[in-house]
């Protein structure tokens, strides 16, 4: 999915590794002068901790894009950096925590004040705060929040954004969204209930341990109903947060102003620094990236990492360099190899391609060890509850190329000479290089690999997620890269490799995994509370799932980002694998 990314906090085994990966640079401990606390500085130091913490009230926060957001109406977003800027406007039940790294995996209440989960796992009850208000001044209340997930409901009208939330709260009622709700009011949706306006209650059909996180999604933030406007919601999003909107123009600029009926009182989440929010959009990729270094612009908001010409400045500058960051996204960059078109619905075949892989000329296509990634020997990421570091199949950490065992298996599988397939891939970015790169190793065995390089705009959507266009084009290796919608084993696995949820269009299980073993290992698994007991139960569904060979992870994403060191109280959390925008201040 397009998010870097359950229950409260994932495995400590996961955090630990997160840490001793991020440690792997130098960044030095200082003093800020505006708060006299402690921060770091150096390359890769917001990955670490606070640079430039500051208490510092005030000025305009300048972030840009090359392109525009999918969306600002929070139920219709699904972009990573999408999800991380609602945090200005919007508030839901409960959040990521404000914090850097590992700690932000924890979530923590925003507009609730308590969560109450019955013995049986079946029912969450939440209390409001008191004080809580939209940008009107009118108070929020629970049928505000129920409203607000209703809207979900409304596919038709309401499309784009994550839909677990329907998976887990229709329990067969069929509900259409508020849109078609013959209820008076609107509220037809009846596993959530407000015996008063300051409590909600979410009835669930089965246990769900993630079920939290799932309020943590910006669709899950209050929505006035006589104010909400359908589809065109996201052109002023009523807000809830310190930030409302002032204007918008899509593809060009929006501005954010504070909303002045916010009790920072009641938000233990957002500190609001800045006066002022200004994104530009649209911007030339190089053209961003000359205004981050020259000041003008203080964070790409997209956070995908600058462009080749500015990696190369920033890594030879010293003082370039360390206003720069790499941080693990969330992100595995992979290519799915297909268990249906010949000759790799063969196991044996699969297994060729993946010791024939030379992983360390996919990751210098990406960008190499600082701006590419970390070899990846299996797809769970590190930053999510689940990763194993002892999973290291095929070519295991090195990820250098056994020809030898990859002849052995062209000979098991009947095509001792190679054999001949397709790799999808990308025409714009990193894609080509990443093709032409596997494309070379796979040459060494006899493989010959043709290259079919599609649009960006629909190669998720059509070229690899319809199974019928796969088959037609016989793609048998099908690039990609996917972070967590939660930092669980569910929320990043589960639609990879669940066979029964695979789809006629838009389909994630681009090679149409589909085994009993898999499958039962996912129902036990979803329903387990324990987080710990959780995140081994996703290991071993990932061991399953690489005991395929269908699935070929070449790096843990890492993406080279340039921060104005006019910014401050910059840090990286490991939620959504980015500088955390909402903590954001401008010096004084």
């Amino acid at each position: 999915m397009k998010l870097r990314t359950g229950a409260m906090v994932a495995g400590t085994v996961a955090f630990a590794l997160v840490l001793a990966a991020c440690s792997s640079k130098s960044a030095t401990p200082g003093t800020n002068a505006s708060s006299g606390t402690s921060g770091v500085s150096g390359f890769n130091a917001a990955s670490k901790g606070i640079v430039n913490p500051s208490t510092h009230k005030g000025g305009v926060l300048k972030l840009a894009q090359s392109a525009d957001f999918d969306s600002l109406d929070p139920a219709r977003t699904y972009y990573a950096y999408g999800w991380n800027f609602t945090r200005f406007y919007n508030r839901t039940l409960v959040s990521s925590t404000p914090a850097p790294g590992k700690d932000s995996l924890k979530l923590t209440n925003d507009l609730a004040a308590s969560q109450d989960i019955s013995s049986d796992g079946l029912t969450y009850t939440y209390k409001l705060k008191s004080g809580v208000k939209f940008e009107d001044g009118t108070a929020i209340t629970s049928k505000d929040i129920k409203y607000g997930i209703e809207r979900i409901f409304a596919t038709d009208v309401i499309s784009g954004g994550p839909t677990y939330l329907l998976d887990f709260l229709d329990e067969g009622q069929k509900y259409k969204g508020p849109y078609k709700d013959t209820d008076p009011n609107k509220l037809g949706l009846k596993s959530i209930t407000t015996p008063d306006d300051t409590t909600i209650v979410f009835k669930l059909a089965q246990p769900f341990g993630d079920f939290p996180y799932l309020l943590a999604m910006p669709g899950a933030g209050p929505v006035p109903r006589l104010k909400d406007t359908g589809a065109k919601y996201g052109s002023h999003p009523v807000a809830s947060g310190p930030y409302k909107f002032e204007s918008y123009q899509p593809g060009k600029s929006l501005t954010l102003v504070r909303n002045e009926n916010w009790d920072p009182a009641t938000d233990t989440v957002r500190k609001a620094y800045p006066d002022k929010i200004q994104v530009t959009s649209g911007l030339d990729p190089d053209e961003l990236d000359s205004e981050l270094m020259d000041g003008t612009q203080f964070v790409d908001i997209a956070q995908v990492g600058v462009q080749a010409t500015a990696q190369a400045k920033i890594l030879l500058n010293p003082d370039l360099k360390k206003n720069a960051d790499e941080p693990l996204t969330g992100f595995t960059r992979y290519f799915s190899i297909s268990t249906v078109v010949p000759p790799l619905n063969n196991i044996d075949c699969r297994k060729a391609v993946q010791y024939a892989t030379d992983k360390v000329a996919l990751q210098t296509a990406r960008g190499g060890k600082d701006a590419g990634g970390d070899v990846a020997p299996s797809m769970i990421p590190p930053s999510v509850a689940g990763y194993d570091a002892n999973l290291t199949p095929f070519t295991g950490t090195a990820g250098t190329p056994d020809i030898t065992k990859a002849k052995a298996a062209l000979a098991a599988c009947g095509q001792p000479n190679g054999f001949k397939t397709v790799i999808a891939g990308t025409n714009k970015g990193k894609g080509p290089k990443v093709s032409e790169a596997l494309q070379q190793a796979l040459a060494k065995v006899g493989i010959q690999a043709t290259i079919d390089s599609t649009d960006a705009s629909l190669y998720y959507s059509t070229t690899i997620g319809s199974p019928a266009n796969v088959h037609k084009k016989g793609y048998g290796l099908m690039q990609a890269g996917w972070g967590a919608d939660f930092p669980t084993g569910y929320g990043y696995l589960d639609v990879l490799v669940d066979g029964r949820k695979i789809q006629a269009a838009g389909n994630s299980n681009y090679g149409e995994v589909n085994l009993p073993e898999i499958n039962d290992a996912i129902d036990k698994a979803k329903v387990e509370t324990d987080p710990t007991k959780a995140a081994a139960d996703w290991a071993a569904i990932d061991k399953l799932a690489m005991d395929t060979a269908s699935f070929l992870p070449f790096v843990f994403d890492k993406a080279l980002n340039y921060r104005n060191p006019k910014a401050t109280n910059v840090y990286v959390d490991s939620y959504y694998g980015m500088v955390d925008f909402q903590a954001l201040g401008v010096a004084g």
